[in-house]
């Protein structure tokens, strides 16, 4: 991946993200220049911050007039490999497989997923027009990816088959993992991984709640 090869830090990464999600809504709305402040305000962060973080993106941005929007916002797509849709795999069809496969998101932020696999034979008989996308059995996911050249995978299985999936992606070729199950994933260092904990997440804000 290219973010790898320039060795920017995952935590940059992700504010590289936020930013461009920040500067589409702009670019949907005609601004065309925005300052450093505005954008950092909009993204959460601090202005010194945003600075450091885009110096990693290149020389962008006018004293007095600020960053233009397009301009800034092709480069982080370019960076951050969005400039082409990105294929994706899913596995797992449940509830929150299934839910995932219905948000219509993904698209506009650059990706897509091509097809979904699982190992409930129920699951399997789910049509393209109740997803959006084939769904094939779990055994069929190895040869997939690899015929189809998929790098980035998703898994919403029950954390006894997390580890596994994993082996089958990675084995396959996937070199990045969105990982909703439960499963604390071992993958090799070249292999990123993000954890979605929902209910840890739940569990955090509970402190805050109480």
């Amino acid at each position: 991946m290219v973010l790898e090869k320039i060795d920017i830090p995952r935590k940059t990464v992700y504010r590289l993200s936020l930013y461009r999600r920040c500067l589409e809504k702009l670019r949907e709305q005609g601004v065309e220049t925005v300052s450093s402040e505005d954008l950092a305000r909009s993204a959460g962060v601090k202005s010194p911050q945003l600075r450091k973080d885009l110096a990693h993106v290149g020389q962008f941005g006018t004293r007095g007039l600020g960053y233009g929007v397009d301009a800034l916002g092709d480069a982080i797509n370019g960076m951050m490999g969005l400039t082409v849709f990105q294929p994706v795999v899913m596995v797992g069809v449940g509830n929150l497989g299934s839910a995932l496969l219905r948000y219509g998101g993904f698209r506009k932020e650059g990706f897509e997923i091509i097809a979904a696999f699982d190992a409930d034979p129920a699951h399997v008989k789910t049509t393209t027009e109740e997803v959006g996308v084939p769904v094939h059995h779990v055994d069929d996911l190895s040869r997939y990816v690899a015929d189809h050249g998929v790098r980035m995978g998703i898994i919403a299985v029950p954390e006894s088959a997390g580890q596994e999936i994993a082996d089958v992606l990675v084995g396959a070729g996937v070199q990045a993992i969105l990982n909703f199950s439960p499963a604390v994933l071992n993958v090799p260092d070249e292999v990123v991984v993000n954890q979605v904990d929902l209910a840890a997440e739940l569990r955090s804000l509970c402190f805050f709640a109480g």
